[in-house]
């Protein structure tokens, strides 16, 4: 088989650390972009939960009725600022079209392609590595307030779409995490589902492979794409630009710029998410709530609080009001911590497209051109297989499953 041989990663997020490592492996030379360094952004500070039972879309008709009541709520998973709503409404016009009962199906059978293949994607990338850094323990979805026909409605629901969840009630709950409140009266136990104690730590182990088979990483932004006979990337730096049989764009919520160069539409949003982070341990897995909307997750130094949904766009300054009122949560659902004290905060932009699909594929316009990107909230899952699919285009191969549903057209 004939190989194009330099091609030029874009991004050095998991997701682009991913397809550096998977290119690299496959015999290409790889040169890997990014001007902050390797697992930065949300790559370091994500919840660091593989959440392969999220296979619905967000967006979600049950909303309407429920936002109002969001938006009133300082102690809400949504917030919107206000001197950026105007900016955010185009988004969310096009969310909202994605509400109706078929785009939902389509949506949420394109979710479960990848998310069904993503733990056994990082098994093969990861190999001897896997066990180190990704645990699989299942996770956990809790209810306080909700009333047992919803909860084994949307139990049945998740039965229907393949996945492996059972319905748990307070006294298995308690028994699988001791810690929970016993105010929590039913669990959703998702067996399949495995987190990391150490996101920075896995997306570094995955770099450090990439070096070890002699793959080169630029610290340098990557300002202007062009396609002649070869693909050309400039960098921020004098000089003549470097050459590359093939690019691919991993640049997560920073990406829309990127795209509108090379002509493509990209209605992608910065969907601001924060962390708490806690010295204090309490649980073996991730646990989640559907009453607050948040994650509790294990990590190697202590438990990580992670979730909200932000709309302020990139650059405004973190309100960490959002991350100091995950503790607020976490006090509500576990025994013991009425004394826990606020952790480090964190606020990163997750690249949020409003049907929650990631765009993956090659650039219509431009061949030599691949797109791995706007993940929303599952970059950290769907990393591993997205790597793969874009080494299979690299070669010319058939993908594993359509990746229709997920190419840049859907948009133009």
């Amino acid at each position: 088989m004939t190989k194009n041989n330099k091609i030029a990663v874009i991004g050095a997020g998991i997701i682009g650390v991913c397809n550096a490592v998977q290119l690299q492996r496959h015999g290409y030379q790889v040169s890997l972009f990014d001007p902050n360094g390797v697992g930065t952004q949300c790559s370091m500070g994500n919840a660091g939960h593989f959440a392969t039972e999220q296979v619905f879309p967000l967006a979600d008709k049950a909303l309407f009725k429920k936002l109002p009541g969001m938006l009133m709520n300082k102690l809400s998973p949504l917030r919107i600022d206000w001197r950026y709503l105007v900016k955010a409404l185009p988004w969310f016009a096009r969310f909202c079209s994605n509400m109706p009962a078929r785009a939902y199906r389509h949506n949420t059978e394109a979710l479960k392609a990848l998310n069904l293949a993503a733990i056994d994607a990082y098994r093969r990338l990861l190999g001897a590595n896997f066990d180190a850094h990704i645990t699989c323990n299942g996770s956990l979805l809790t209810f306080e307030k909700f009333c047992y026909d919803d909860i084994e409605k949307l139990y049945q629901a998740y039965v229907s779409n393949g996945v492996n969840v059972e319905l748990l009630d307070q006294q298995a709950t308690q028994a699988l995490e001791p810690q929970l409140h016993n105010k929590i009266n039913y669990a959703l136990l998702f067996k399949d589902v495995a987190h990391t104690t150490d996101p920075y730590k896995l997306s570094n182990t995955l770099f450090q492979e990439f070096l070890r088979l002699g793959g080169q990483f630029i610290q340098q932004a990557v300002t202007n794409i062009q396609q002649h006979d070869k693909v050309i990337v400039a960098t921020d730096t004098q000089g003549s630009p470097p050459h590359f049989d093939k690019v691919v764009i991993c640049t997560g919520a920073w990406s829309k710029q990127l795209c509108k160069q090379l002509g493509y539409k990209l209605p992608l949003e910065a969907e601001r998410g924060y962390h708490n982070m806690l010295s204090t341990h309490a649980l073996s897995r991730p646990v989640a709530s559907a009453d607050r909307q948040f994650i509790m997750t294990p990590m190697k130094n202590g438990l990580r609080l992670a979730g909200t949904v932000e709309f302020a766009g990139l650059n405004r300054p973190p309100f960490y009001a959002r991350a100091a009122s995950l503790l607020t949560h976490a006090k509500g659902m576990l025994k013991g911590f009425s004394d826990v004290r606020q952790g480090t905060y964190w606020m990163g932009p997750r690249p949020s497209l409003p049907d929650s699909l990631p765009v993956i594929g090659q650039a219509p316009e431009h061949p030599n051109i691949l797109f791995a990107l706007g993940h929303q909230h599952l970059g950290l899952t769907q990393a591993a297989i997205t790597s793969e699919l874009i080494a299979n285009l690299v070669a010319n191969q058939p993908t594993v499953f359509d990746i229709t549903p997920y190419s840049i057209t859907r948009f133009q």
